[in-house]
């Protein structure tokens, strides 16, 4: 009785990993696990009962629910997520793009907030996604005062090739020299990296002791992002990821230093 009760916990988180990259219908999340259809819609059923996953009734897909977000959120910096939303919004407003919040989860960067613009054409819908990170802004500004050693920590050391275009870091070393340079200029911006068409700018929000805590971001289509609008966008993306660090009891000369 204890092992089916633990295979059944098992059963559920991997699916909750799983459904953290993406939407899946049923069988595709049967597949990715290897398992029959039957013993994960049970699962699935119990987790949306709960708030943990949600279905979307007309792709009839899963995805991450309001649940875990929740719980991502409590376990978080308190005062990150009562500042973050008004930083966002002014964001999102003189960028005139979506912005995002995003917090290192395991191997990906995790969208906990965003706040969107009237803008007709919308990246996608990020919340509550785990993206890779080598590929994505967000992703780099989150590991951008790690070495080499940390990344093939967090990575792992068959990390190689990295995910991403091949407009991306391909290697290790490359991505060592990358974030090298961002820290240097205090943004990482990713051109059609994670995917074709895609444009984003990131900026790391740091805590108290100077450590990166989180990161914000804009995402734009290709078209709206030429690098014009990148260099005008940067600054407010850097300039809002500093004022949610002060928020948060970052100082200028502790994140400068750091």
């Amino acid at each position: 009785m204890v092992g089916d009760n633990l295979s059944s916990v098992h059963r559920a988180l991997t699916i909750l990993r799983i459904l953290g990259e993406g939407p899946l219908g049923v069988q595709e999340v049967a597949t990715e696990m290897g398992k029959e259809k039957s013993q994960v819609s049970r699962t699935l059923k119990v987790l949306a009962e709960e708030g943990f996953i949600e279905r979307d009734p007309r792709t009839l897909r899963y995805g991450i629910g309001w649940q875990v977000l929740a719980l991502a959120t409590s376990a978080g910096d308190e005062r990150l997520h009562r500042e973050a939303p008004r930083v966002l919004r002014s964001l999102a407003r003189g960028v005139g793009e979506p912005a995002y919040l995003t917090v290192l989860s395991g191997r990906g960067a995790m969208t906990l907030l965003t706040e969107r613009t009237s803008r007709g054409i919308q990246a996608h819908e990020w919340v509550g996604r785990t993206s890779p990170l080598p590929c994505t802004s967000a992703g780099r500004a989150l590991m951008v005062d790690m070495d080499e050693a940390d990344l093939r920590s967090i990575l792992g050391d068959d990390a190689d090739p990295l995910p991403g275009t091949r407009s991306a870091p391909q290697d290790i070393p490359a991505l060592v020299r990358r974030l090298r340079r961002e820290r240097a200029r205090g943004f990482a911006v990713a051109r059609e990296e994670s995917e074709p068409g895609l444009v984003a700018i990131a900026a790391p929000v740091r805590n108290h002791r100077g450590e990166v805590a989180a990161a914000i971001n804009v995402s734009a289509p290709a078209f709206r992002m030429p690098r014009a609008t990148i260099e005008t966008s940067a600054p407010l993306v850097v300039a809002a990821a500093d004022e949610l660090s002060a928020a948060i009891g970052s100082s200028t000369e502790a994140s400068a230093g750091s």
